[in-house]
């Protein structure tokens, strides 16, 4: 008899291309929805990341997520290095400048001002160059991703070239991407392009730009208050646990781990902003829609075969057994739909990766598209069981 559930399922074609279309579209779209939620989630932390070799981040108490702009005085280097326990502690700067081309566009940068002597806090991957070559004079390292796409040279103009006096280029011109020797300013102050990095893609969404911290807070508008964080390592043995306890107890700054400041900044934009309940709507409508359109379509199917199950159970099937065969046949239309949904997915994560939207695929999501999809078939196969419990075989065949 299962072997006829299944027959009865692929017979009716126009009805199965209907169930699997629903439950695709839902698997689809609550998977998708997801994996973009995770990736756009995962890049407000992601800078927190690129930081390796770093056990402790210090900054201000009252800073909620790592891009919020709330500087440290000068002498918060010292108070942290001053606390027993510390191996060496690091200035770090990260702020928002003004970038100048030669054709006189303009471009927000995202600065990193890394310790001038450690190099702490500097990129894990360098595509070109060495991150040693920042110690030159006015020397910076540009992201090769949204960096090359955003901070774009006349194309007349070769690497390293400076404009002859009164030379002038057309902002709407031919344009080629940043090279190492090209000149910039930022915030009206020469820099020069030594080498190139590769970053994680972060929420700010402008080009990141790597220098020293000496160079960079020269860089910066002037202010008391310009040290964005100190990078912080623990000496062999020390617990970070207990060496952030102590650094909040005696300088009354803000000590975490990567992971507790990633978990404090994902936190932050899940609890203030909207961007949570815009995709749970987008998901919510996903999982309602596969009900509407795989409940109504597979309810339609079971009726347009109530004869054939009013045949069974003429000849001696229990209810049990007929409703066995519509478990059975939502099981497979579930199965094959998951799989049209995910594989579509995955196909379009694929050619995301690397792009600017945002796509992270964790293994948990299939799990919950999985869990969405058979609680639809469940509610598509109660309404059709109705249909057979109820199932007299003399009133099909009278109809019939």
């Amino acid at each position: 008899m299962w072997r006829f559930a299944i027959k009865m399922l692929f017979g009716d074609s126009a009805k199965f291309y209907g169930i699997l279309l629903g439950l695709g579209f839902a698997s689809l779209l609550i998977a998708q929805q997801a994996s973009i939620f995770v990736g756009l989630m995962s890049r407000t932390f992601a800078f927190i990341g690129e930081v390796g070799h770093v056990d402790l981040w210090v900054f201000d108490p009252t800073q909620s997520y790592v891009d919020e702009p709330k500087p440290l005085r000068a002498t918060a280097l010292e108070r942290v290095r001053g606390v027993t326990g510390v191996e060496w502690a690091a200035p770090l700067y990260k702020g928002l400048l003004v970038a100048t081309l030669p054709d006189g566009s303009r471009q927000v940068c995202d600065v990193i001002g890394i310790d001038d002597d450690t190099l702490a806090g500097g990129p894990a991957e360098i595509v070109a160059g060495s991150l040693a070559d920042l110690r030159q004079p006015d020397a910076v390292m540009v992201e090769v991703g949204s960096s090359q796409q955003q901070l774009r040279f006349p194309e007349a103009l070769p690497p390293g070239a400076v404009p002859a006096p009164g030379q002038s280029f057309d902002p709407k011109g031919p344009k080629r991407p940043v090279e190492v020797g090209d000149i910039i300013e930022l915030n009206e102050r020469r820099a020069r392009v030594v080498g190139l990095v590769k970053c994680a893609e972060t929420f700010v969404a402008a080009p990141t730009v790597y220098t020293v911290y000496s160079r960079a807070i020269t860089y910066a508008p002037p202010s008391r208050r310009v040290m964005s964080a100190v990078l912080v390592t623990a000496v062999e043995g020390q617990d970070p646990d207990a060496l952030a306890e102590r650094i909040r107890a005696e300088t009354g700054l803000a000590a975490l781990k990567p992971h507790d400041y990633s978990m404090r900044t994902l936190g932050y934009w899940m609890s203030e902003t909207g961007i949570p309940i815009n995709f749970g709507i987008a998901i919510a409508l996903g999982f309602f829609v596969g009900v509407a359109i795989a409940g109504q379509m597979f309810y339609n199917f079971t009726l347009d075969n109530l004869r054939y199950f009013g045949a069974f159970k003429a000849m001696g099937a229990s209810t049990w057994k007929l409703l066995g065969m519509v478990a059975l046949q939502a099981l497979v239309a579930g199965v094959l739909g998951l799989g049209l949904g995910l594989g579509a997915v995955s196909a379009f994560g694929l050619n995301a990766a690397g792009g600017k939207l945002a796509f992270k695929m964790l293994w948990q999501i299939p799990l919950i598209a999985a869990g969405a999809v058979l609680v639809i078939c469940i509610l598509a196969s109660v309404l059709s069981m109705w249909k057979v419990i109820r199932l007299d075989p003399a009133d099909v065949f009278k109809s019939s």
